[in-house]
């Protein structure tokens, strides 16, 4: 047998699986083959989207279930035996492996991440592969467990029998949380971007460590009603009558897992702190969700209960670790013991990309100053100075401000989708309320169909309230517009979401990443793959803020007796979050006392407001967004691939396909979704992809699909076919000038009108010869739609 003319998954199986298994490893339970472990990144074309390219594993093997330990990456035997090993490594250190394997069935390269051998790198035989036994005691070297601590990590997952799995950030966390908990550390910080399973997360580490009985009694905190009821009937189900959810300030000791809101166990009064029925030692694992919360007093309930538990193990789950010269997440918990970012999340392709649209308001820019004596709509005398952006909608309320936002929401929803989900934050319940009468009334139609089209849902409104869930929920298509201020701001679950309005002021970078993460969940099964972010206060620069999507930074130091634990949010303090009763608090009225006077609220009914500028921002592949122009962006884009009009003429010529190389553009960076509404914008034609590309990078100039399909018709390109394989060739340059080139290249497109007025499919490819005479007929067409 020619090795060298074997391919990559014959090595795989000829070679490298036997080495692995004379070694000792069974590859039923310790070995898995082809491992797609991300998604791959969203591409969004227009109405369409695709994916980047997964990352896959050739080989991960596991000490036990979702417990890797090392990785294999194979090449052909063209290749050298180290070849696969830079691809390996990014792959072990996503994968959080410290052993490391290239082959290309010869032997083996091996990387020892962990520093326990006696170097970095070795080349193996095919009959060194070291076993099971020995990388697993070079895995707990690695990791500083003792004989006791490897028992304690091996305690099983959860496991439901469908076969689901943890994603691979998931049983990072999930893997260094118990390893953590084995080796004695009683205080750990978790911190995964919103929408990234927190709660999953959070079960299955309650569940090994309750399971193998290293932590008996368990206290899962929250500081939403709605969240610990999602928690108990969803991811936690399977504590079943071990579990119970504290409320009405009863206490019972008979269960091993409890839940609870902050308010549901505190108070004011020493009375009301029922927690205190519960001995100091009575838990052994308190698990805290949003842990950056806690409240606004001195005596929050977040120090009080923490405190109370001092000898408890105390886990913290948050997106956002506040790090302020005031409040310290990290000074409490230490470091993270592991950080998954919006923006691995997005490049992995588990959560969604977004693109920005700012609207500059004339009187938010260059500010308003009332004529002397000037009245506000409720008669009172409107204090003389300039009112601009910081005092809109607490201060100063221009009503056709408000009126101008809903008109810029309906336009938006009408001309992409006007049932997509919709959250607006606004400033106080006042503006979330005037804001839903502006949107009602704007859309008349909607309304009428269904009042509950647009709500306000506030913590004051128990109607509104009542309708979370109903929104959250993909199959409930009302409402579709929540108007609020603070109530969803976290641990709403709205996968659904595809457009987020800022018309708040935000200055917290914690509140800021809280409210992007309602958009950046995927629902596949409600085509939810991106959204849109609508800024009306210049909220969004925060983007800008390195602070963003970096590393948290301790930049609080406590002096004296100064608790790390963190209070509220101080800007959350101003609307008057609270944690300190049993209800939804969360969205209270700001009250507007400052320095003890009461700040008026002036309402302006009769002076306009107009637009000066609007741009769109997308979310560029380095995570940022992308500011400069997108002509400009486009064009550094493709010349960084194509040296020349030359070149990039060669490469779409010589392609098989070109949908291959719109994709590769994408992934590189192309906007193609974005690109064409701007430049058909200006063209008045829509264009190829080609077209694009020639225009925008190369100042060629551009002709429409429909212009390429009429030369190729005066060509008569069609001579040489007759039949069916005319008529076909005839619909084919149709659906090219309707919807472009991807769509001509699928031969799926046979069963659709007007193919399958022809014939069947069989019968059409049959037309020219069979499928090989199909793709030539194909190739030979797009060669004639791209000879000009």
């Amino acid at each position: 047998m020619d090795k060298k003319s074997l391919s990559e998954r014959d090595i795989c199986s000829k070679y490298i699986a036997p080495a692995v298994q004379q070694a000792g490893w069974d590859m039923h339970k310790q070995v898995r083959e082809e491992v797609s472990f991300t998604k791959g990144r969203i591409i969004v074309r227009g109405k369409l989207h695709s994916r980047g390219e997964a990352h896959r594993a050739d080989f991960i093997l596991y000490h036990q279930a979702n417990l890797p330990i090392a990785v294999i990456e194979a090449k052909d035997n063209k290749h050298s035996v180290g070849s696969g090993m830079q691809q390996a490594l990014g792959y072990a250190e996503a994968l959080d492996v410290p052993f490391v394997f290239s082959s290309n069935g010869d032997g083996f390269l091996f990387h020892d991440r962990s520093g326990t051998g006696s170097q970095l790198e070795t080349e193996l035989t095919l009959d060194q592969f070291p076993s099971p036994a020995e990388l697993w005691h070079r895995y707990c070297q690695w990791k500083g467990l003792d004989t006791t601590a490897q028992h304690k990590i091996e305690a099983p997952y959860y496991d439901d029998g469908s076969g689901r799995m943890p994603r691979y950030y998931q049983m990072n966390a999930i893997n260094r949380t118990v390893e953590a908990v084995a080796r004695g550390q009683d205080r750990i910080l978790l911190v995964m971007a919103t929408g990234t399973g927190k709660t999953y997360t959070a079960f299955q580490i309650i569940w090994r460590l309750w399971k193998s009985k290293q932590k008996k009694r368990i206290l899962f905190l929250a500081d939403r009603n709605i969240l610990v009821d999602q928690t108990k009937n969803n991811d936690f189900k399977p504590f079943g009558q071990a579990m119970t959810k504290i409320a009405k300030r009863q206490i019972d000791t008979s269960y091993e897992i409890y839940l609870s809101l902050y308010q549901a166990v505190t108070g004011t009064d020493e009375e009301m702190n029922i927690y205190k029925q519960f001995s100091r030692d009575f838990f052994d694992l308190i698990v805290i969700d949003e842990c950056h919360r806690g409240s606004a007093s001195e005596d929050s309930a977040w120090r009080e209960i923490l405190e109370y538990f001092s000898s408890a193990t105390h886990v913290g789950l948050t997106a956002t670790p506040k790090e302020t010269k005031e409040v310290s997440s990290i000074t409490y918990f230490g470091e993270p013991i592991y950080s998954y970012t919006l923006k691995q999340g997005i490049e992995d392709g588990f959560l969604a990309p977004y693109k920005v649209v700012r609207i500059d308001f004339d009187k938010d820019l260059q500010g308003w100053r009332p004529p002397k004596g000037m009245l506000d709509k409720n008669g009172e005398l409107i204090e003389d100075r300039i009112y601009n952006l910081k005092d809109m909608d607490r201060t100063l309320v221009i009503e056709a401000r408000t009126q101008l936002v809903a008109q810029k929401v309906t336009e938006l929803l009408k001309a992409t989708d006007p049932f997509q989900k919709t959250i607006i934050f606004c400033d106080d319940i006042n503006h979330a309320e005037r804001m839903r009468q502006a949107l009602v009334n704007l859309n008349p139609e909607r309304v009428a169909e269904n009042r509950k089209y647009v709500m306000r849902i506030t913590g004051d409104d128990q109607e509104g309230k009542a309708e979370l869930d109903n929104f959250i929920n993909p199959e409930e298509r009302y409402p579709v517009i929540a108007t609020t201020s603070k109530l969803m701001t976290t641990g709403v679950d709205a996968q659904t979401c595809k457009l987020i309005v800022l018309d708040q002021h935000i200055k917290s970078m914690t509140e800021f990443k809280q409210i992007i993460g309602r958009g950046t969940r995927i629902n596949e099964d409600f085509s939810k793959y991106w959204f849109t972010i609508m800024d009306f206060k210049k909220a969004t620069e925060l983007f800008a803020d390195p602070a963003f999507d970096g590393d948290p930074v301790v930049i609080y130091a406590p002096e004296g007796d100064d608790s790390p634990v963190p209070p509220d949010d101080p800007l959350a303090d101003e609307d008057g979050i609270s944690a300190g009763n049993d209800t939804d608090s969360d969205d209270l009225e700001f009250t507007g006392e400052d320095e003890g006077k009461k700040r008026i609220k002036y309402v302006i009914d009769n002076i306009p407001i107009y637009v000066i500028a609007e741009r769109v921002q997308y979310y560029g592949p380095d995570g940022r967004l992308i500011t400069e122009s997108l002509h400009d962006y486009t064009r550094a884009c493709v010349q960084k691939q194509f040296a020349s009009l030359d070149d990039f003429l060669r490469r779409w010529s010589d392609s098989e396909q070109k949908k291959v190389i719109i994709e590769e553009m994408a992934v590189q960076g192309v906007m193609w979704e974005a690109l064409a509404e701007e430049v058909e914008k200006k063209q008045g034609k829509p264009l190829d992809p080609f077209d694009l590309i020639c225009h925008v990078a190369f100042d060629q100039p551009a002709l429409s699909r429909r212009e390429r399909a009429e030369q190729v018709k005066k060509r008569n390109y069609f001579a040489k076919y007759s039949g069916a394989a005319r008529q076909v060739l005839e619909a084919l340059l149709d659906k090219y000038a309707d919807t472009g080139i991807e769509h001509i290249e699928d031969i799926k497109i046979l069963q659709l009108e007007p193919f399958s007025q022809i014939g069947v499919p069989i019968e059409l490819v049959k037309a020219f010869g069979g499928k090989a005479g199909y793709n030539k007929a194909i190739h030979e067409l797009e060669d004639e739609l791209y000879a000009s």
